[in-house]
């Protein structure tokens, strides 16, 4: 292989055996596997130490080669796991750098929107004036708002407990001040409160436990640097995972929707007057529809009863009306009956649009009946459950997909949900939305509607949180019944239904109660949900299979027993089941015994208590994102890394590394254009040369596959692995030649070089690119001996190297650095 990167396309036979002359004593055989103690660490540490260095020149080099050999397979486990971390969604297509600028600044600009609405919002939420100048949006904490105990972090010093304000005399001042005292492992601290409100961050965990595993020491803050770089990393790496999605949104163009008086005359059969947030959310739908190319992807967030519906059936017609067709996904098969039988009644008047239901009430032939006239496009709107996700339902011409409730569905159909969302129209409506939809919501890289305005006739709903005890929940039932009502009475599980319906019988024996869950037999089950409707049953006996959408005017009373089993989402939608007419409605929270409560159930509690009001909804869901478990918003990956810094601090980076994204861009060099300025050329032992069966076309095949992309070349590697073993070490260098020339590339470095003890690399990443490859690094070795400088990435070695030694020192260092691209856009 030429030294500097020419292409191998060009290789004869001939030309082969010169460039790889054999060995004096051919000796071909696959080697031994690799001692579990090698790694690819092991060398670097080894080279950048003058003794080890020393002695590690004098080892056999056989016995050398054996500890280097694995170093390629290291390299793909490390690609291939974070590969499988981040990428769960269908291949994305290349984006050329300029388009690249296009996209970026659109996504910040959008950004920026979201986190102007998030600063407005947080003002209104303290009380300032409208006129009032717009706060600087922040997660610190006010020292006056902190409780002795309480946890904090202060962000270059890190974890401890706050234990008062009081005055103290400053060192060069006779006149005292307000200082916050914090307790450290190792001792006290004292900062003035206006220090500690520029750098302190409550302490909150997504787990039961507000109690940080450690407290940070006052002498040892290099220990809590990595804690919060480690913080910063994920950060990073969330953020790109974002950014990168959206980019490829953007870049999705179908031609808008026709705009068309029907959609007008539609709008007129609405049977009330829209709120104003109703209105806003109509015309934000309609521009994204008829004013974009883009696909929408938005997400309305609206109290139980507010309108949500009316904005996805606006959405729907606008579609069909233009020859496609539109899904409705619903979680359970009673709210998607709810749905079919509003979207019939409202779409009555126009015969040429038909609706279907795709439910497991059907028979067999119903449903291939159903999914023939999907797939011949017989039906315009579709509604069903998850099955409608599945491979064997083939749309005509999917236009839109609206999705009730989101977070009622399993990670497979979430996956499912995403894979739409490349191609069609989606439209998210939620009451609780789950943390990581709020969040993209807030920071503007997904478009939202609040609808926070509650329709006029709406009286607030009235919580009651108490121990149980059957004279309260028979006083409750009583109280409704005698106005005329029904009953909700929820359960956690099916397991006790029974028993509860038992005590009521005996206790309301003229009553018809019955019961409710998912394992019915599905005629039995609707037939159920349609008697309680009409009034036939007076009390529901159930599971939260009622928890999402069921709109039952007259029930107006729900109790709900074991609460402390539901997570808060479940309890906001559950309480929302009753109050949707102009009555007070009744929400009975009982819990067995308070001693029985964890923290974390009891905290959960107290903040549905407060959210009493209507409008709520959104507000909760911001403080659930606190309280639930962290790994339904970013993943089980980062969930550790929040415990490390706390939410606060975490999401404070957060902020900052979104409105940074575009500094954090690594742009890749073509392959043929990166030159590997090192003179080697390794010795193919003859035997080896005569296994192969075609060497010119291997050789030629591996070109071509690092011309292409590192997964090519890993899938080349393993490919000659298994047909011919363990290619021989100077088969090896080789191999790593094309890998650092790839990962080099890739890296934006444009050539490699070494003079004496220094190996340069020319690139054209930023310094702030540089810092926060290195800072992600997993090797100390690494971030210590690279310097930045003139545009170079610059390493001085503590000796000059044999040329060998030298190239796998340089694979070993790119590989650390390659590590580090998830946390950089790619273009």
């Amino acid at each position: 292989m030429a030294a500097k990167g020419s292409s191998l396309g060009f290789l004869t036979t001939a030309r082969l055996c010169k460039l790889f002359p054999t060995t004096q004593k051919p000796s071909f055989s696959p080697p031994p596997p690799p001692s579990s103690s090698s790694s690819s660490i092991t060398l670097t540490t080894k080279v950048l130490n003058a003794d080890a260095a020393a002695v590690y020149t004098q080892l056999p080099t056989r016995l050398r080669h054996e500890q280097e050999r694995d170093a390629i397979s290291l390299l793909h486990d490390r690609i291939r796991r974070e590969h499988a971390k981040r990428d769960q969604s269908p291949h994305r297509p290349a984006m050329d750098s300029q388009e690249a600028d296009k996209y970026i600044q659109l996504v910040k600009q959008q950004q920026q929107r979201g986190l102007q609405k998030l600063k407005i919002d947080r003002a209104r939420q303290e009380g300032a004036p409208p006129d009032a100048p717009q706060p600087t949006f922040t997660y610190k904490v006010d020292p006056y708002t902190l409780r002795s105990g309480d946890y904090v972090v202060h962000r270059k010093v890190g974890i401890g407990r706050f234990v008062g304000i009081k005055f103290d005399l400053p060192k060069d001042s006779n006149q005292p001040i307000e200082y916050v005292f914090i307790e450290y492992a190792d001792g006290m601290a004292k900062l003035p409160v206006k220090q500690a409100a520029r750098l302190l961050y409550r302490y909150n965990l997504p787990n039961e436990t507000k109690r940080p595993r450690t407290l940070s020491k006052l002498s040892d803050t290099s220990s809590w640097e990595r804690r919060r770089m480690k913080g910063k990393v994920a950060v990073q790496k969330m953020v790109v995972d974002l950014m990168e999605l959206y980019l490829h949104r953007l870049k999705q163009k179908r031609p808008p929707y026709p705009k068309s008086p029907a959609m007008a005359e539609f709008a007129s059969q609405f049977p009330f007057e829209p709120t104003p947030d109703q209105k806003q959310a109509f015309s934000d739908v309609e521009r994204d529809l008829t004013e974009r190319e883009n696909p929408m992807d938005r997400l309305i967030c609206g109290d139980v009863g507010f309108g949500k519906t009316e904005v996805a059936l606006r959405a729907i017609f606008c579609v069909v009306s233009a020859g496609k067709q539109a899904m409705v996904l619903a979680p359970t098969i009673v709210l998607a009956k709810q749905h079919f039988d509003v979207i019939s009644e409202r779409f009555s008047r126009y015969p040429n649009i038909r609706v279907g239901l795709l439910s497991r009430f059907q028979t067999k032939s119903e449903k291939e009946e159903y999914l023939s006239m999907i797939k011949d496009g017989r039906v315009d709107i579709i509604v069903g459950t998850h099955s409608l996700l599945g491979n064997r339902v083939e749309y005509n011409n999917l236009g839109l997909l609206v999705v009730d409730e989101e977070q009622r569905f399993g990670v497979k159909q979430k996956e499912r949900i995403a894979s739409f969302k490349t191609s069609v129209d989606v439209l998210t409506l939620s009451a609780t939305p789950i943390p990581r939809t709020l969040y993209l919501a807030l920071t503007g890289f997904r478009d939202a509607s609040l609808i926070s305005t509650p329709p006029p006739e709406r009286v607030p709903i009235r919580t009651h949180l108490s121990a149980y005890s059957t004279d309260k929940v028979i006083s409750a039932i009583k109280h409704e019944l005698d106005r005329g009502g029904r009953v909700f009475y929820v359960l956690p599980r099916i397991k006790g239904l029974e028993d509860v319906m038992e005590f009521l019988e005996q206790a309301f024996p003229h009553v018809e109660i019955a019961i409710a869950h998912g394992k019915q037999y599905s005629k039995q089950l609707e037939e159920t949900m349609e008697r309680f409707a009409r009034g036939d049953i007076r009390i529901l006996v159930c599971t939260n299979i009622v928890e999402s959408g069921l709109d039952i005017q007259n029930a107006n009373t729900i109790i709900i027993q074991d609460v402390q089993q539901f997570g808060l989402a479940q309890l906001y939608q559950l309480r929302g089941r009753v109050g949707r007419a102009d009555k007070e409605a009744h929400a009975h929270l009982f819990y067995p015994d308070k001693s029985l409560l964890s923290d974390h159930a009891l905290e959960r509690l107290a903040a549905l208590e407060e959210c009493c009001e209507l409008g709520q909804g959104f507000q909760l869901a911001e403080r659930d994102m606190a309280i639930r478990g962290f790994g339904n918003i970013f993943g089980e990956q980062q969930t550790g890394d929040v415990g490390n810094v706390g939410i606060d601090l975490f999401f404070e980076m957060l902020f900052e590394s979104l409105s940074k994204v575009d500094e954090h861009r690594v742009i890749s060099v073509p392959y043929p254009a990166m030159k590997l300025d090192i003179n080697i050329n390794p010795h193919l032992p003859s035997e080896y040369i005569n296994h192969l069966e075609n060497p010119m076309q291997i050789i030629n095949g591996a070109e071509k596959a690092a011309e292409k992309d590192i997964f090519s070349l890993m899938q080349f590697t393993e490919n000659l692995r298994r047909q011919y073993g363990k290619e021989p070490y100077s088969m090896e260098i080789l191999l790593k030649k094309l890998y650092i020339r790839r990962m080099a590339a890739d890296l934006g470095i444009t050539s490699i070089y070494a003079s004496g003890k220094m190996v340069g690399m020319k690139t054209n990443m930023s310094k702030k690119v540089f810092k926060l490859i290195t800072d992600s690094a997993t090797s100390d070795i690494h971030q210590n001996s690279l310097i930045f400088e003139d545009g170079q990435i610059k390493a001085e070695l503590l000796l000059e190297l044999p040329k060998e030694q030298l190239l796998n020192w340089i694979f070993q260092c790119l590989a650390e650095l390659y590590s580090s691209l998830p946390t950089l856009i790619k273009y």
